[in-house]
């Protein structure tokens, strides 16, 4: 996602602030994954031996190149299991959980059974981002989060579509979309028809052409104090990986403050968020609700994840997905990517600029 509105220069509309702290629960205790070296050797997270053998395993993620044959080191990405290239390095399963969801940022444990590619990868981009957000934004965490909130990002691309000709419509409810010939050729509004050659939407607009695959149920949480065990972090996620608390999907839990412009002095907003296994969803967060000490208010809900089932090409209607349990935005960000592509006919190049 950092990739993303660095390369398409969005930036200069938008301030960000980093995330305080990166944490995961680990044996029943709130562990920060360390973000410099100093964190590292006083981190409780790992005993002294295992902080070695993960050192040696992080060195060898990070000059992990799928182009260069002469970093694998006798592992074949496209065969090696995550499990085995762990294995490798002797960690232990409290290390395997925090390396496979609080850094490789997997949702569950698939990543073990998987080729180890995309696990390698994902460590590579975490421990960059992390340095990224160290030394760009003298941050403790690889995250980044606007200030004023989220409802800075939208208004920042549209300050950037405008430079590029983009015109907006607020508020004009969408009727319905306008068809011909099995092709969607614009949006009809309070009577008048905006034509365009393609449309892209989320599920709500078309929800003929969606289907669901899930729900995920979501705690919004006041709080007049930090999460308990974060340092008093004004700011911070902390990932519950589902084998620590006897699930099938990770918990996650984003805290927010005035530090961030989107609360009042001495009030915390919290989202407790994870995929529903039960027919009681709202009981599925108990194991993150309890971190969080006393709360003024909470308010749960519980939403379908869609996915788009039509055929994008020939009508020309290209639809995202559901948001995610997700409180870092990594599948938010790989679909993106997959409707550019859709949209475009190829990847998205990111590729850093000379002026980055």
């Amino acid at each position: 996602m950092v990739k993303i509105l660095l390369h398409t220069d969005v930036t200069r509309y938008l301030e960000f602030k980093s995330v305080d702290g990166s944490y995961v629960y680990v044996s029943k205790k709130i562990y920060k994954v360390p973000a410099t070296e100093k964190e590292a050797l006083g981190s409780s997270l790992m005993g002294l031996f295992e902080k070695y053998r993960f050192k040696n395993f992080l060195e060898y993620a990070v000059q992990f190149d799928e182009k260069d044959p002469k970093t694998f080191k006798g592992i074949d990405p496209h065969k090696t299991s995550g499990k085995d290239v762990l294995a490798k390095y002797d960690l232990d399963k409290g290390t395997v959980d925090f390396v496979g969801h609080a850094m490789a940022l997997f949702t569950d444990d698939s990543f073990l059974s998987l080729p180890c590619l995309e696990f390698l990868a994902r460590v590579k981009l975490y421990a960059e981002s992390l340095s990224l957000a160290v030394h760009r934004y003298n941050g403790r965490s690889p995250y980044l989060y606007p200030l004023y909130g989220l409802g800075d990002l939208p208004q920042a691309f549209a300050r950037l579509a405008a430079i590029y000709g983009g015109t907006f419509m607020l508020n004009k409810p969408i009727d319905e979309l306008v068809w011909d010939n099995g092709r969607v050729v614009g949006v009809k509004s309070q009577g008048e028809t905006a034509k365009a050659p393609i449309v892209i939407c989320d599920p709500s607009y078309a929800p003929d052409r969606v289907k669901k695959v899930g729900q995920v149920v979501r705690a919004i949480c006041f709080l007049d104090h930090p999460i308990p065990n974060t340092d008093n972090s004004e700011s911070c996620q902390i990932i519950l990986p589902q084998s620590q608390v006897g699930r099938k999907n990770d918990i996650y839990i984003f805290c927010v403050s005035s530090a961030h412009q989107v609360a009042a002095k001495g009030k915390y907003i919290v989202i407790v968020s994870s995929t529903v296994e039960t027919a009681t969803p709202h009981k599925e967060l108990d194991a993150g609700l309890q971190l969080l000490g006393p709360i003024l208010h909470k308010f749960i809900s519980v939403s379908d994840l869609l996915e788009p089932t039509n055929d994008a090409a020939k009508e020309q209607l290209f639809i995202s997905k559901s948001y995610d349990p997700q409180s870092h935005f990594e599948s938010v960000s790989d679909d993106v990517m997959r409707l550019y592509k859709q949209i475009t006919g190829r990847d998205v190049d990111l590729t850093p600029k000379a002026s980055e």
